[in-house]
């Protein structure tokens, strides 16, 4: 009997190692954005220590990304990359013990800050700017926040903010509040329109691989309207544009101790001439943080982000936050929203609470709570948003109801007095 030998494994040839990743381009900014002044931080110098440096970043700022974030940990400082050729690094240095804010640091005051009650109305001192998402009226088209599902009616986000501002307002008001409303009619705060920035928006196109944009997008439908000059010259006015113009007018002229930014979520509609109602309605809030690398990249967003952080607004936005939520759901009754996308994380242990980098919450240079209550096109809640605002309740889709709005304001109102009965001197 012959025996056969067994064959010789095959030697597989050595792969190359994999290109490095291109190195992050940190002198990039964002839409609209500016250069940042650097040495703005080195008012923070040893205000923070590293303990609690570290647990921001961990429990609100990072998106948990395996990604080397572009500053450098150091035992008592943190050396931040600038992007900025002539001064590449900034570096603040840590505290060797928690301390109280720098006076000039900042211009809003938390609420274990406010002076004693003694007696007065509960919100008195206290300075709340409420901002109505998005522009409403003639707008609210070119915004995509219009919604139409029988000829002769329709509701309009901005629209729909302004008035739950409004009402908003007047509570506060009764409560002690100074409110000042960062929108008060149906227009634009930005003097911009969408033709200051068609240049702008051709360049965005050209970058992205489309050197020959169709102009506008008449005759155009679907996603190929983002491919337009014309679309994206408008979302550079409406979407960016207006926010910066907004956080101009809150952090040098309004100067609050709070933003509320109102807003109304939706669910996909389809197309806007037949739009689909949703099952779903639901409702969540919002703080900063969750920053990408490729948000990090940008040195005006990283600047604002250590900005927010050294300032230690996480402090004060994520507790009222939690107690606005708390709120919206006794209020409401709407279930918690769920993120299934990685631009937003749970913060806390309330689970209607995210934090997600926004233009509207970043650049605004003091604690911002961010509400998205209610789905737009869920069939419910269309008809009582048509109604707009009431007391008590109406016959609605043949059951008595109350006023979506209504119900947004003191739910709003019962998570404000909830936090400061509990966080200011009696």
């Amino acid at each position: 009997m012959s025996a056969t030998s067994p064959s010789a494994p095959a030697i597989e040839p050595a792969q190359p190692a994999p290109p490095p990743p291109p190195p992050a381009r940190l002198d990039r900014l964002s839409s609209l954005g500016t250069p940042p002044d650097w040495l703005k931080l080195q008012s923070f110098h040893q205000s923070l220590t590293r303990s609690e440096f570290e647990a921001a970043i961990r429990d609100v700022y990072s998106d948990g990304s395996p990604f080397p974030p572009p500053w450098n940990l150091e035992v008592d400082g943190v050396v931040i990359k600038t992007g900025d050729p002539l001064k590449p690094e900034a570096r603040i240095a840590f505290a060797t013990r928690p301390e109280a804010p720098l006076t000039g640091t900042r211009t809003w005051r938390a609420a274990a800050e406010m002076p004693p009650l003694k007696g007065r109305p509960l919100l008195s001192d206290i300075h709340i700017a409420i901002d109505p998402g998005h522009i409403g009226g003639g707008f609210a088209q070119m915004e995509e926040r219009m919604l139409s599902f029988a000829p002769g009616e329709s509701i309009q986000e901005g629209d729909l903010t302004l008035t739950t501002a409004q009402v908003l307002a007047e509570r506060l008001k009764a409560l002690g509040a100074y409110v000042s409303l960062v929108r008060d009619r149906a227009e634009p705060v930005t003097p911009q329109r969408p033709s200051d920035f068609v240049v702008q928006a051709r360049q965005i196109l050209v970058d992205a691989g489309f050197p020959m944009p169709q102009d506008n997008y008449s005759g155009v439908t679907g996603d190929a309207k983002i491919l337009t000059v014309q679309w994206q010259s408008e979302k550079l006015f409406y979407r960016v544009s207006e926010i910066h113009a907004r956080g101009q007018k809150v952090n040098a002229t309004i100067k609050p101790d709070v933003v509320l930014c109102l807003h109304f979520n939706a669910e996909a509609w389809g197309d806007a001439a037949a739009p689909q109602f949703s099952p779903m309605n639901h409702m969540h809030v919002l703080v900063n943080g969750c920053y990408s690398p490729l948000e990090l990249e940008q040195q005006d967003v990283r600047f604002e982000m250590f900005h927010r952080l050294f300032s230690r607004i996480h402090q004060e936005e994520l507790p009222l936050a939690d107690a606005v939520a708390n709120g919206m759901r006794l209020a409401t009754g709407l279930p918690a929203y769920v993120y299934t996308t990685p631009n937003a994380r749970h913060v806390g242990t309330n689970s209607y609470v995210y934090a997600r980098n926004l233009l509207a919450n970043r650049i605004y240079d003091c604690p911002v709570v961010y509400l998205e209550p209610y789905v737009m096109n869920n069939e419910e809640t269309y008809h009582r948003l048509l109604r707009g605002h009431f007391l008590g309740r109406t016959l609605i889709a043949g059951r008595l109801q109350t006023s979506a709005i209504e119900d947004y304001v003191q739910g709003v109102v019962k998570g404000i007095v909830e936090y400061y009965q509990k966080h200011r001197q009696p």
